[in-house]
């Protein structure tokens, strides 16, 4: 009887051991099974993915393109939004239409933007105000130029620059500086808006040099540029495309500019920098979309872009304004956004710099 029992007891242990086993090796089994079909369904989502946007870049457009400029014509966006949109439209077989949007110193138009369905049909040509200035000195925007767009490609950097009304006589930033001080609050600066690279430009010279100077914000750059050949306004620092007809006709002065060495185009003319050390603001003008448009769409549109700014023609253009073709990758040029942003946060907060 003891026998049969430790037999019995054996034997239970065997089948205890055997089921275990199975349990084991099913598990194992469903653990590989359950691998595979994951990596089947990644291979299929990602083969739908490639065809789809295969698919979609090769009937990309089908109809008109919309690009939202913030800003009135004449303005920067506009000038080389223009430019690029002209030979897009060639190259795509669709009109790519410029719709200015102006207001609130580009707030009204990137908005508009921003709320468009990401179906590749409407961009905006974006700048550093619009795109990075805005962000520091609303507390309170209706979008978020990070979350809410995708940057898709940069047509071209250019500087700003400082130039004076006929009626002020100062022939360089010394000369100024010092006729402001001895005449605080009397000399009225304009900008293409509030928010705008003119507005906080003009904020930092400020600060550095001490002077009282008094805001008209326009709405854009081409009132603006009217308000000063009008002596309404004594004194802007603007990019340089709407301002450069008007310097090379002497119909004003240009004092610097706002990069931290000379530009090529205006080899006479000092950087801000040699008068006030640390003083550099760069103007960028580009394309970007909302969130979530599809990837094959701001990819052709990328190359469309890059292809554009190497041909001599397009060159040619942008150096009569005096813009500096910036070919760039979509990440490379939502690095620069992303450090716009916290640039002017930083110097907004520090100089107290707000528009609400």
């Amino acid at each position: 009887m003891e026998a049969s029992g430790r037999a019995q007891r054996r034997q239970g242990r065997l089948t205890d051991a055997a089921s275990i086993d199975l349990e084991d090796h099913l598990e194992t089994t469903m653990t590989h099974i359950a691998r595979a079909a994951r990596k089947a369904l990644l291979s299929a989502t990602l083969v739908t993915t490639l065809v789809g946007g295969s698919a979609l870049a090769q009937t990309y457009p089908s109809k008109p393109i919309r690009w939202v400029v913030p800003s009135t014509p004449g303005d920067g966006s506009d000038i080389t939004g223009r430019v690029i949109a002209e030979r897009l439209s060639r190259e795509l077989g669709q009109p790519v239409v410029i719709d200015n949007k102006p207001g609130a110193g580009g707030v009204l138009g990137t908005e508009a933007a921003a709320r468009s369905a990401p179906d590749g049909y409407t961009m905006i040509v974006g700048n550093a105000g619009s795109h990075g200035v805005n962000a520091g000195i609303y507390s309170k925007l209706p979008y978020d130029v990070v979350k809410d767009f995708v940057p898709v490609a940069m047509i071209c950097t250019t500087p700003n620059v400082m130039v004076v009304s006929p009626s002020v006589k100062a022939r360089n930033v010394a000369e100024f500086v010092a006729l402001a001080k001895a005449n605080p609050g009397k000399f009225n600066y304009a900008s293409g808006g509030v928010g705008s690279s003119a507005h906080l430009s003009a904020e930092l010279f400020k600060s550095l040099t001490g002077t009282d100077l008094v805001h008209v914000p326009y709405k854009g750059s081409a009132p603006a540029v009217a308000g000063l050949l009008g002596d309404e306004v004594q004194v802007m620092i603007g990019n340089l495309p709407p301002w450069s007809a008007q310097i090379k006709a002497g119909r004003v002065q240009a004092l610097a500019v706002s990069t931290a060495q000379r530009h090529h185009s205006l080899p006479d003319v000092p950087a801000l920098a040699e008068s006030l050390p640390g003083f550099e603001t760069l103007a960028w003008f580009g394309v970007l979309a909302p969130a979530g448009t599809p990837r094959a769409v701001v990819e052709r549109i990328n190359t469309l872009v890059n292809q554009a700014l190497e041909q001599p023609d397009i060159k040619a253009r942008l150096a009569t304004l005096a813009c500096d073709p910036a070919p760039a990758t979509p990440e490379a040029f939502a690095s620069r956004v992303n450090g716009d942003v916290a640039r002017w946060k930083k110097l907004a907060a520090e100089k107290n710099i707000r528009a609400d």
